[in-house]
């Protein structure tokens, strides 16, 4: 069959219409240049980058990094001891659960990492912890130390102005509890507001 040369004229200027139409858009519009331009886009799975290496004191005045807690699970917490009522009641949530897992909850090392350098020194520390788990270790260090350990952990924390402190500051701060295997590896996260039975079967099936 043979096609006329006025239809083969207008395919031409059909076909070059589209590709100007094409050029213009990658020109003009960074969505349609990157969708079109960029290469395929593969989303991988992996483990969480979350954890990581530390040098702190504890609250007997002894320094150690996350290897000495090597061969055990570390159940890790950010926080500070003025906190009014989110650190205690988080405490108090994971005391009661190591209590109700008995003997299993053994393996687990409970660590409070203050991010209140500025008062929580070893000795508030050691005044603070006793009130709650007996197997509680409270963590403090420099500022830099303590920083470094929070960005490990992808912890937001910030000193923020309080006329109501007698410091004149509190600390906001993200209230996450940690599970990290005995290998210093991330395992799982806890969110505010879980039960003690939630959390004590949760960590009984991951130990």
């Amino acid at each position: 069959m043979v096609v006329p040369i006025h239809g083969i004229r207008l395919a031409l200027y059909v076909a070059a219409g589209l590709a100007v139409g094409a050029a213009a858009a990658i020109a003009l519009f960074p969505a349609a240049r990157e969708r079109i331009l960029s290469p395929l886009k593969v989303t991988t799975v992996g483990q969480a980058l979350v954890g990581g290496p530390f040098a702190l004191t504890d609250h007997t005045g002894k320094r150690v990094t996350d290897t000495d807690y090597r061969g055990t699970f570390m159940l890790v917490m950010f926080g500070f001891t003025f906190c009014p009522d989110v650190c205690p009641s988080e405490l108090q949530l994971i005391s009661a659960a190591l209590d109700k897992l008995g003997p299993k909850g053994d393996r687990i090392v409970p660590l409070f990492i203050s991010i209140d350098p500025e008062r929580d020194t070893p000795d508030q520390l050691a005044q603070y912890v006793k009130s709650f788990h007996p197997r509680l270790i409270g963590l403090t260090g420099t500022p830099e130390e303590v920083a470094a350990a929070a960005k490990a952990y992808r912890v937001y924390f910030k000193k923020v102005t309080d006329a109501k402190s007698t410091a004149g500051y509190t600390m906001d701060h993200l209230a996450l509890i940690y599970l990290m295997g005995p290998d210093g590896a991330y395992r799982t996260h806890f969110t505010p507001g879980i039960s003690v039975e939630a959390l004590a079967e949760r960590l009984a099936k991951l130990l």
